[in-house]
């Protein structure tokens, strides 16, 4: 028997993906998926409005953050793409442009979907601990649900679950009502 030495995957594999595919690299493993289905959809683009307009563009709001879709994050060999994340203007004044970030955000948030809902529970949030992400929230359309987490001494505490049609004042966006319905589209029909 011989022994095979399993290479490890680069930024070239992400590249190399077709454009309808996302890539990430974790811990050496390139993870590729498809671009999710319409309700990780709706519950991802109402939630980043809701966030855009109240804490990065809205006229008398609390203001204070960016917050991005999709950003890409490189965390040494680690290449993350969560479905939002927020960085305080404090801590980022300025958005530069460039292809990805290496300043971990300060909240980040995974719309879990069947196949990644493992990923985003485990491997990227003990890699948002590591480069000290300060919030993870976690949306799942099928249980209709938010899960809340802090990071306090390098563990995650979960500060809240959600459900339904609740309406929520979620850390670190407490200035925000946030009616917990609109994320959910109504039954949506097969194809």
């Amino acid at each position: 028997m011989g022994s095979e030495t399993k290479r490890r995957a680069t930024y070239a594999d992400i590249e190399a993906l077709p454009e309808n595919m996302v890539g990430q690299l974790i811990d050496g493993e390139l993870i590729a998926m498809p671009r999710p289905a319409s309700p990780h959809a709706v519950a991802h683009t109402v939630l980043g409005g809701l966030l855009v307009t109240t804490f990065q563009v809205g006229q008398r709001a609390p203001g204070g953050w960016w917050i991005l879709d999709e950003p890409e994050l490189h965390f040494g060999e680690d290449v993350l793409v969560p479905d939002i994340a927020g960085w305080r203007r404090e801590r980022m004044p300025q958005l530069r442009r460039m292809p990805f970030f290496t300043l971990a955000p300060d909240w980040v948030c995974e719309v879990l979907s069947p196949s990644t809902a493992t990923l985003d529970r485990k491997r990227k949030r003990e890699i948002y601990a590591r480069e000290g992400v300060e919030y993870v929230w976690l949306v799942d359309p099928a249980l209709r649900t938010l899960e809340v987490f802090r990071r306090q001494e390098g563990q995650w505490v979960q500060r809240g679950t959600y459900s339904g049609e609740a309406r929520v004042r979620a850390e670190p966006f407490e200035a925000l009502d946030l009616d917990l319905g609109l994320l959910w589209p109504p039954e949506l029909e097969a194809p």
